[in-house]
């Protein structure tokens, strides 16, 4: 029987302790402390536990000595680093907040639009880390399921959409960031502001949407234009043109990414208009690309939300059950001259 479990049947310790004839408290008592194990109990259930392959829980809070004290963080590798502004400073929060909770962070890659399960399989089987934090999470994603049948704690950076039943996660709220934006545009005097956003169906830019739509019906104005682009540079120009249409001279520009405002200033100077002065623009994550093109900006606290994903689990990996419900963190907005006339 040695060496059959797989991954999609992982052996656990109520199977160990059933074929041993044992509680479970005896087999984990074997682990850790055998010297509370009679000689015979002992050998029989380290028997067993060699004959089915078990691998005890890394999420078990008695076996601290069995932990490698790291942390999986999965890289999505596809496209450039201007389409994962937010990926690369998550994970200097994370790499830097980690030691003061858990140890370390491990990177590991993939050049799927999505998440794929087999970049977890090998980085559980290697026996590499202890949990996970999930980040690009999307309706129907598979990975909490599969997680939780392989009793491996993980945190998730955005919310697990279409799954309220589960609470590991802190999210930004993407439709607080809007809002904020929106009405510093409006306050800046601004005549109007159109929205740049990604396609309908993502859900987190349809919350952020929701926070520039809400502005509009709080002050009981009519929606300003709007347009939908992917997350590409080119493809946000190209769709910023006939948006500037729309908005005109003297107008603005609420935008789903940094990524999309870009695309604005770039449609926006191709026409001879200077950003700020002639067209308000504001993105959203506060990346380096914001920085380095002085475009306003919704800030996402990722040292606040990668303190408490760690957090989180610590307490899990600690045997503290998942939290009561979600993290939501509000925004801030980083002003630069693309929103100041």
């Amino acid at each position: 029987m040695k060496g059959l479990t797989t991954m999609a049947g992982r052996v656990t310790i109520r199977e160990v302790a059933d074929a041993a004839g044992v509680s479970r408290q005896t087999v984990s008592n074997s682990l850790i402390h055998p010297e509370r194990v009679k000689g015979p109990t002992l050998e029989r259930v380290r028997r067993v536990i060699d004959e089915l392959g078990y691998r005890p829980s890394n999420a078990a809070q008695s076996l601290r000595s069995q932990r490698t004290g790291a942390v999986g963080f999965e890289l999505n590798a596809t496209g450039s680093a201007m389409r994962n502004a937010v990926s690369f400073p998550f994970v200097l929060a994370l790499s830097e907040r980690a030691p003061a909770h858990i140890g370390h962070i491990v990177t590991f890659g993939t050049t799927s639009e999505h998440p794929l399960l087999s970049g977890y399989e090998d980085m559980v089987r290697s026996q590499l880390v202890d949990a996970f934090i999930l980040a690009d999470t999307h309706e129907g994603d598979p990975r909490p399921d599969w997680l939780d049948g392989a009793r491996i704690p993980y945190a998730a950076f955005g919310r697990l959409w279409g799954r309220p039943e589960l609470t590991s996660w802190a999210d930004v709220d993407g439709a607080h960031g809007l809002r904020i934006a929106t009405e510093h545009l409006l306050a800046q005097g601004y005549s109007s502001v159109g929205f740049l956003g990604w396609p309908a169906g993502s859900q987190v830019g349809d919350d952020r949407r929701r926070g520039w739509a809400a502005v509009h019906e709080d002050r009981a104005m009519p929606l300003g234009p709007e347009a939908t682009t992917v997350q590409d540079l080119g493809a946000a120009t190209a769709a910023a043109g006939p948006l500037l249409d729309q908005v005109g001279r003297g107008g603005a520009v609420a935008c789903a990414s940094d990524m999309l405002a870009l695309g604005v200033e770039r449609a926006a100077a191709a026409r001879g208009w200077r950003s700020g002065a002639d067209i308000g623009i504001c993105g959203f994550d506060d990346s380096a690309i914001a920085e380095i093109e002085s475009l306003t900006s919704v800030a996402q606290p990722l040292y606040e939300i990668a303190d408490h994903l760690l957090g989180l689990l610590q307490a899990r990996l600690g045997g503290a059950p998942p939290p009561d419900a979600g993290l939501l963190v509000e925004p801030g907005l980083t002003i630069r001259s693309s929103s100041t006339r």
